[in-house]
């Protein structure tokens, strides 16, 4: 019995000569989605801001308290259908999800990509972005094979038995949603972002002398006032005919301003950290010589509390002993912020800086961030802040 049970595995399971596109289809469309899944689940924080954009360009703001959830979900669901695909496991509601998930990116990138609403689709996160029309390009092939798998799902067999089949699946869901709560409340385990550990936030601003600025293409509208002919023409060609030189055409309207050529863009372009009167200090702050503590609570509504009154402790005890500047950035507004600094009753410096720049510095609310001469030496989730004796032995006992 054991024989012939070992000879029907090896049967369904093993490939035939025949069919070697159809696997092909399989492990290329298996694998995309497992990394495309993996990749946004390192940071799930972030795609659910992708997904809020979106629910703003739909007028389904309502849903944005769920994001997160779907977010979690989303990516846990990619890398399941895709491990499904390989090995075989429920062929035909696996197709079918592969086809409906697919669709339903393609119609999301298009809509970005003809609509120019938004730039940068997440599909993989901040590893690599993409276009909204290379990600269009990108889904259209993932259709292509996908449908290739959908018309020849009878043809796939799988490679564990019917028996282990419930096993594997539960374990790739444990695993796939595992990953996405992990990363959720203990940060990316590979940080993508400008803000991560080593990187020096001045230098991540600048832009070198001599980078090729964004090229730009201009279009104007001309009208004759003699005939009324109408025209179309780039700002080159406006120079190279001479038109401008007869008074007879004028230009209607405004250009339409074209980008043509991408130039050079610094990593850090929308940092600016202001007091509540208004006075720039991201230059002071960020040029620290020495160690300072950068507390990073972007929305004091949905901060979280109690970890905020760890972090002020701390606080209090590195101002003391070792005159620590530590500081809180936010996007709320500085009444609203001095409002929360005294009911909690803060000891921290208070600057004010734009939400998006802030949920990109660290995907926590609060985060924390240590900074020495504008470079990030460590940064973690609340969930894992150090106490004050870590800290001082790790670092400050150091200088």
């Amino acid at each position: 019995m054991e024989t012939l049970l070992n000879k029907d595995i090896r049967n369904r399971t093993a490939p035939s000569s025949g069919n070697w596109w159809i696997w092909f289809c399989r492990l290329a469309v298996g694998l995309l989605f497992i990394f495309s899944g993996l990749i946004k689940a390192n940071d799930p924080l972030g795609f659910s801001y992708k997904l809020e954009e979106y629910f703003e360009v739909f007028h389904v703001t309502f849903l944005n308290d769920l994001a997160l959830s779907m977010s979690v979900i989303l990516c846990a669901l990619e890398m399941i259908l895709g491990f499904a695909l390989i090995i075989g496991i429920r062929i035909n509601s696996v197709t079918w999800g592969l086809l409906l998930l697919i669709v339903f990116f393609g119609f999301l990138t298009f809509y970005s990509a003809f609509f120019k609403v938004v730039q940068t689709c997440g599909c993989f996160g901040d590893a690599i972005p993409l276009t909204p029309w290379e990600s269009f390009g990108k889904d259209m092939v993932l259709l292509a094979l996908v449908l290739v798998l959908f018309f020849n799902r009878n043809c796939m067999q799988p490679l564990v038995s019917r028996a282990a089949e419930m096993r594997w699946l539960i374990a790739a869901v444990v695993i796939a949603l595992g990953i996405g709560l992990y990363t959720y409340n203990f940060l990316p385990v590979i940080d993508f972002l400008p803000y991560k550990v080593g990187a020096n936030i001045p230098d991540e601003m600048k832009t070198p002398l001599g980078a090729k600025p964004d090229e730009y293409e201009l279009t104007y509208q001309l009208k004759n006032k003699a005939n009324g002919q109408t025209k179309s023409m780039s700002d080159k060609e406006y120079l190279k005919t001479g038109i401008w030189k007869d008074a007879n055409w004028v230009i209607q309207g405004d250009p339409e301003r074209r980008l043509i050529k991408k130039g050079f863009e610094p990593k850090i372009r929308d940092l600016g950290i202001q007091d509540g009167q208004g006075n720039d200090y991201t230059q002071e702050l960020l040029g620290n010589p020495f160690y300072n503590l950068m507390v990073v609570a972007y929305d004091l509504k949905h901060t979280n509390e109690p970890a905020l009154n760890r972090l002020n402790a701390l606080a209090v005890n590195l101002t003391q002993n070792y005159n620590m500047r530590t500081v809180m950035l936010t996007s709320a507004s500085p009444t609203d912020a001095a409002a929360f600094s005294k009911a909690h009753h803060l000891t921290f410096e208070i600057y004010h800086a734009d939400g998006v720049p802030l949920k990109t510095m660290v995907r926590s609310n609060p985060g924390i961030l240590l900074l020495k001469n504008g470079t990030v030496i460590n940064k973690w989730h609340y969930h894992t802040m150090p106490d004050y004796d870590a800290l001082v032995k790790k670092y400050l006992q150091k200088q």
